[in-house]
Order: structure tokens, then sequence, then C-alpha cells
């Protein structure tokens, strides 16, 4: 793991820009699925309030890293895996490819 993967383990995606308080890690009573794989590797996606649907489908995260700077790197959970309900890493995104 290098220098740029140990930074990003832990951290919500996003939270750096949009959130008002930008603490590095994940905010107690919401809901993550953890990034696997992919420029994205480590990082937590707030899915908080998500719909069964909405999770299913998958996310195009915009980012700078990865073969597209400024494009999309694609995540979508493994069909059948199992995830728990209520706050916390709730699921897995795996990385399946990625957009400019």
């Amino acid at each position: 793991m290098d220098g740029d993967e140990q930074l990003l383990r832990g951290r919500v995606y996003g939270a750096e820009h949009d959130d008002p308080d930008p603490g590095p890690g994940p905010k107690p009573g919401r809901t993550y699925a953890e990034l696997v794989g992919g420029p994205l590797d480590g990082l937590l996606l707030d899915i908080h309030g998500w719909r069964v649907e909405e999770v299913d489908d998958g996310v195009a995260l915009i980012t700078e890293l990865g073969r597209w700077p400024g494009g999309r790197a694609l995540y979508d959970p493994r069909p059948g895996e199992p995830r728990t309900s209520g706050p916390g890493v709730r699921c897995r995104f795996y990385y399946s490819g990625g957009t400019p």
C-alpha cells in the first residue's frame, strides 16, 4: 500500500468537499458502503437513507485518481453478498471499471 492509499483508507468519499464538519472518518449513526479495489479503494461511501434498489444499482463516482482524471470510477455490490442493517459499514461496493 503506497502513501496515497494509506491516506484514503477509512475516509468518507466526498466529505472533504461537501461536509461542513470535514472530519476524515465516518460519522456515528450513518450507514456506509466500503469501496473495494480501483482508485478509491478503502474509502467509505455514505449510503445513509438509500433504498435497497439504489444500493443494488451501484455508483459512478467522480475521481481525479485512476486512468481518466476527472472521470468516473464504477462500483457495484456483488449479488447475493450479505448486508447488515443499521449504522456502520453495511456492505461493500467492488470496482468494476472506469469511464472518462
